[in-house]
């Protein structure tokens, strides 16, 4: 699918975009466009990237006018660009709503202007049922994908999203948190019964490419990934350290969800992810075909999942991290 394309990474410079940047030189890009607002970031990522096909564009989501100019010629579009801290996006909710939200909006409207092949939005599990608002502008972005391939008409712009949970070692994330505060002698844990979806970097971007093959245009594409135990990631990282309780913080749950009852009744199965498939009146049964329906009252969350990571098996999922 990526061979001889050209291809652009909203948000490139971010550690998904890096692997995926890799990982597409790798599979015979033509050409790859790393898109993001970050001059810095990009002279860092240029010096890593001594290939002549990564080329590197200043431009931001919310200025639709760049987008245009960036879509000119493009095959695929990963859209990886996004507010992502909880935090940031509670105290600052009108610049989450233009980043995720509208930002979305002018992705679509570039890229069916622009004839561009497949685009693939990255989601989370945090757009599941929402509790805080990059959670809400999640959910709102990916039903403006599913929906935008009716705006397509006669052009074959194709718009699916992936979603899946943490990653390990991402910017921000809980494990180089750990692995900082672990110095102090005490880790922070905001409650011992908490669970999260556990996925690697190097995963998540062999499942985009994958969803790249797969999708039809309109899907939800979830992978079968573990859960951890948030008890279980500090005694791993950080067993020699104490640990004091401080409770949930404002917007957090205290088990993540990708998939729950309503949409289960429209999901298929396979064997190492689920297809959350639109309820679109063209779409095909046969889109589906190898899939298992799910039985009712299905949800995938992290407490329920059948799949767990004990402390052994994460510290070899986190042994270059650690």
């Amino acid at each position: 699918m990526l061979k001889d394309k050209v291809v652009l990474v909203t948000g490139g410079t971010g550690s998904f975009g890096k692997k995926f940047t890799r990982k597409a030189l790798e599979l015979g890009v033509k050409k790859i466009i790393v898109f993001s607002r970050d001059e810095l970031k990009q002279y860092e990522m240029k010096q890593q990237f001594q290939d002549n096909r990564v080329r590197f564009f200043i431009g931001d989501v919310r200025d639709k006018e760049r987008l245009n100019r960036a879509f000119d010629g493009v095959d695929i579009v990963i859209h990886a660009a996004a507010m992502k801290h909880v935090d940031a996006c509670e105290y600052n909710p009108f610049e989450a709503i233009k980043t995720n939200i509208h930002g979305a909006q002018n992705i679509i409207e570039a890229a069916i202007d622009s004839g561009v092949e497949r685009i693939i939005a990255l989601s989370t599990d945090k757009a599941c049922s929402p509790v805080n608002l990059y959670g809400a502008t999640k959910l709102a972005s990916d039903k403006l994908f599913v929906a935008a391939n009716a705006y397509t008409g006669a052009k074959k712009t194709m718009f699916s999203v992936v979603r899946y949970g943490n990653v390990v070692g991402s910017r921000g994330s809980v494990v180089p948190f750990f692995k900082k505060i672990r110095e102090t002698g005490t880790v922070p844990i905001t409650d011992e019964r908490m669970t999260r979806f556990w996925i690697t970097l190097d995963q998540g971007v062999q499942f985009v490419i994958d969803s790249l093959e797969r999708m039809h245009g309109g899907e939800v594409f979830v992978p079968k990934i573990p859960s951890m135990n948030i008890m279980d990631l500090a005694k791993a990282i950080a067993p020699d350290c104490k640990y004091e309780i401080i409770g949930i913080r404002p917007g957090e749950k205290l088990h993540e969800a990708m998939i729950m009852e309503d949409d289960a009744r429209h999901t298929v199965e396979f064997d190492s992810y689920y297809v959350i498939q639109p309820e679109f009146p063209w779409w095909s049964k046969s889109f589906a075909e190898g899939g298992r329906k799910l039985p009712e009252g299905f949800s995938y969350t992290s407490d329920k999942n059948i799949d767990w990571l004990d402390k052994n098996e994460l510290l070899k999922v986190l042994g270059y991290l650690v």
